[in-house]
């Protein structure tokens, strides 16, 4: 058995075994609170720079395949769980956790108390971390965490980007025969998305409701955006800080009044940039598949799923041009704007649901609906 080690940069080490890849890796250290969809974890983009613990106390045993991956590849530095199977069970899987994580250089330590690094990270909120294997010093471990970079001020978006633009084509397909979710819609909307660390099944969902889709890098003009005619566009999720990207939420200002727009987690948080309002730094984030937001525009209640470590600050939102739509029922920051004038709006959480609850598919269709009337104007 390979001993592992996890350092934080307060100097608390936790002892487990090794899986993986036997490699060290640095990142800030987070927890996820889903109770399935770890593949989807470990290859959504906006994970960049991070080791995930997960709650859930037993990982990897339904194994991993193509099909549940959110990314090319996985984007965690690192994994931490209680248990982790070396085993999978499960007539979809090709491969196992362990295997499809050591296959793309990811490594994980199991077999410690994720209970107790969860609340520590709780009450002292999220911090750096080293995981390390074999005959590591954990003195080195923690002096290598302390080294790490922050991710307040962080770019990592340019960095998970596409390196040119591409069109997508794929839709939704179903997991199993039980599941409905009905036909491709005729394409009937040019939409492009702004890759920030974009998950797939976000595309698929544009196109499930009869996009044709043109994604482009993080750096694309607004210019360039409205030489392609669109109907719409789509701000992704992604990594890091959104406040170094002012390039980014420059160009998004130039869109607002000239197409509808719709953002999703950093694209929600630089819509907000760009419509005035400011961010902050979570003290230890929303990532999970279990958080409620209240729809004020409804009053009905969501159970979404998240992954964000900054947030909107209520306090800067310009009341009146900008709309708070949305609230996290937890801890009350901001969970969804739109613009009081233009077709504009976005929200903080997932409506993908990859993985996660269903509840908020309806806003691909309110999206679809602003693209619609704005053709219609």
């Amino acid at each position: 058995m390979d001993h592992a080690l996890l350092a934080l940069e307060d100097g608390t080490v936790f002892e487990g075994r090794s899986f993986g890849a036997r490699q060290q890796r640095f990142g800030e250290v987070v927890f996820n609170t889903a109770i399935t969809g770890y593949q989807e974890v470990f290859t959504d983009p906006s994970y960049t720079g991070q080791i995930v613990c997960l709650t859930n106390p037993q990982i990897g045993n339904y194994g991993a395949n193509p099909a549940d991956s959110e990314s090319a590849r996985p984007y965690i530095e690192g994994l931490v769980v209680r248990e982790f199977s070396e085993i999978a069970s499960n007539w979809r899987s090709e491969e196992s956790a362990d295997q499809f994580l050591a296959r793309n250089g990811i490594p994980v330590i199991g077999e410690i108390d994720t209970r107790k690094l969860v609340r520590k990270l709780r009450t002292s909120g999220v911090m750096r971390g080293v995981i390390g294997s074999g005959d590591v010093s954990a003195d080195e471990l923690i002096a290598a965490a302390r080294r790490a970079p922050s991710m307040a001020g962080l770019d990592l978006a340019t960095k998970v980007t596409t390196p040119e633009r591409y069109d997508w084509t794929e839709g939704v397909t179903a997991c199993s025969p039980s599941e409905r979710i009905g036909k491709t819609g005729t394409q009937q909307f040019n939409v492009v998305a702004f890759d920030f660390g974009i998950k797939r099944n976000i595309l698929r969902r544009l196109v499930h409701g009869g996009c044709k889709l043109t994604v482009v890098p993080a750096a694309t003009t607004a210019e360039d955006v409205l030489a392609l005619n669109p109907d719409g566009v789509f701000l992704s999720n992604g990594p890091g800080d959104p406040e170094p990207l002012e390039f980014q939420y420059a160009q998004i200002r130039k869109l607002i009044g000239r197409t509808p727009v719709f953002g999703i987690c950093l694209g929600h948080q630089l819509l907000g940039l760009a419509m005035g309002a400011k961010t902050f730094k979570l003290k230890f984030g929303h990532r999970g598949a279990n958080h409620p937001v209240l729809n004020r525009l409804t009053n009905k209640v969501e159970i979404t799923s998240q992954n964000h470590g900054f947030a909107v600050d209520p306090d800067t939102v310009p009341d009146r041009t900008v709309e708070i739509t949305h609230m996290n029922l937890n801890d009350d920051t901001v969970e969804g704007l739109r613009h009081r004038e233009h077709p504009v709006f976005c929200v903080q959480y997932h409506p993908e649901a990859a993985p996660g609850p269903h509840d908020s598919h309806y806003l691909f269709d309110d999206f679809f609906k602003l693209m619609r009337e704005h053709k219609r104007s």
